[in-house]
């Protein structure tokens, strides 16, 4: 399988759970602003809908969007944990935490990577992310990952946005459970390991 991927983007929670699951999958990077691949191909010919995360299965076909990629992964190997069985109401618990993350905070956090988005706009996306991170530190706050009782795809999709908050100004002092839980996803090797390796693509970027 080959994941495209690009540095500091919502496609490192697919590298995490490949890494968490033991899943070997080729990394290719991608120039999200000029849509070519590392390799010098027009990313729009790989993915149309032209954004990151991509999963090129070993059959051939094309799997994109975060949410499904993760579950996919994870579902090949289902001794990690990583994903609960399909038709349990803990897999649907999965979903409705996934779903979550990707309309109310990862779409939110999007407006803020634009210089041109208004100060006015700037301030409402974090507000209302705020807002939006209630529900998670108080889920947090009695239990240490956001389904069952143990690291899920989930985890590795919150780590992931959540990462964004320092560098675009969003102020999470007031989520202290949410902090801990940073950084006790940061301490995991799959998630040093990964972290490690978007840092190394951004020197050769």
């Amino acid at each position: 399988m080959k994941l495209y991927y690009a540095a500091g983007a919502c496609s490192l929670s697919p590298h995490i759970v490949a890494l968490e699951a033991g899943i070997p999958v080729e990394l290719e990077r991608v120039d999200t602003k000029a849509k070519r691949t590392a390799s010098d191909q027009d990313y729009w010919l790989i993915n149309p809908k032209g954004y990151v995360p991509a999963l090129v299965l070993d059959n051939g076909e094309l799997l994109t969007e975060g949410p499904a990629i993760v579950q996919y992964l994870a579902d090949q190997k289902p001794e990690s944990g990583l994903a609960p069985a399909n038709g349990t109401t803990a897999r649907y618990r999965l979903q409705e935490m996934l779903g979550y993350i990707n309309s109310e905070l990862h779409k939110s956090y999007s407006p803020l990577f634009k210089p041109e988005t208004p100060d006015v706009v700037r301030e409402e996306r974090k507000e209302y992310l705020r807002k939006r991170y209630r529900l998670i530190e108080q889920r947090l706050a009695g239990h240490p990952w956001l389904v069952g009782e143990q690291f899920s795809a989930a985890d590795a999709y919150l780590f992931t946005v959540t990462n964004w908050a320092k560098h675009l100004g969003v102020d999470l002092a007031d989520f202290p459970a949410l902090q801990d839980f940073q950084q006790r996803v940061a301490a995991r090797p799959h998630v040093q390991e990964a972290l490690e390796f978007e840092r190394q693509a951004k020197k050769v970027a």
